[in-house]
């Protein structure tokens, strides 16, 4: 896919999850979300090319910029969507699957000082179409299934099966009803990705 045509997906993804979003040319001049995600890909197209202080450099004043700290090796998919964004931080080995919506404060972490090899992931994995609320905080190398939603403040340090409901500290694992989904996402989903 194209440059162009990726930030028209992005815009058009900003769009359907922020009902507050009026305009196209506002989403694409004033969200600091996809502004912080169109850095992450030239800082992360220079890291996979052996260019890894530039790539730093980019990724830091990205966070300067727009308060959310993506790192370049990360490795994130199409439609990604952070909201406010305000001390979002995704570390080194994070992956992140397609559709995934992060709203401010959440950090997707290591939980350990060990394990600091090259090659061993240390952070969480989140699968397409997961959901994390604010302050969450994802730790360790986990995996949170697809279309999960992890709620607000909570601390989730084990791996979910898909369309689970995470909330609590340390977070519990509960499944997804329609109503939890829907009021999680702003909206309803098709039935069959419900438990």
């Amino acid at each position: 896919m194209n440059p162009f045509a990726r930030i028209r997906e992005d815009v058009a993804a900003a769009r359907t999850h922020d009902p507050a979003a009026r305009s196209n040319t506002e989403v694409f001049l004033a969200y600091s979300g996809l502004h912080a995600v169109w850095s992450y890909r030239i800082a992360n197209r220079l890291w996979r090319t052996g260019l890894q202080l530039p790539a730093r450099l980019v990724s830091q004043l990205a966070r300067f910029l727009t308060g959310i700290e993506i790192h370049p090796g990360a490795t994130i998919g199409r439609r990604l969507f952070i909201d406010h964004g305000m001390g979002v931080v995704i570390g080194e080995t994070a992956v992140l699957g397609d559709d995934v919506m992060l709203y401010h404060a959440v950090t997707l972490g290591g939980k350990s000082r060990h394990g600091h090899a090259r090659g061993v992931r240390r952070h969480p994995h989140l699968e397409d179409g997961v959901t994390v609320g604010s302050g969450a905080k994802v730790l360790g190398p986990i995996t949170i299934g697809a279309w999960s939603t992890v709620g607000s403040n909570a601390v989730v340090t084990k791996t979910a099966p898909p369309r689970s409901l995470l909330v609590g500290v340390p977070a519990t694992i509960r499944p997804q009803t329609p109503e939890t989904a829907e009021s999680a996402r702003g909206g309803t989903l098709e039935p069959e990705y419900y438990l």
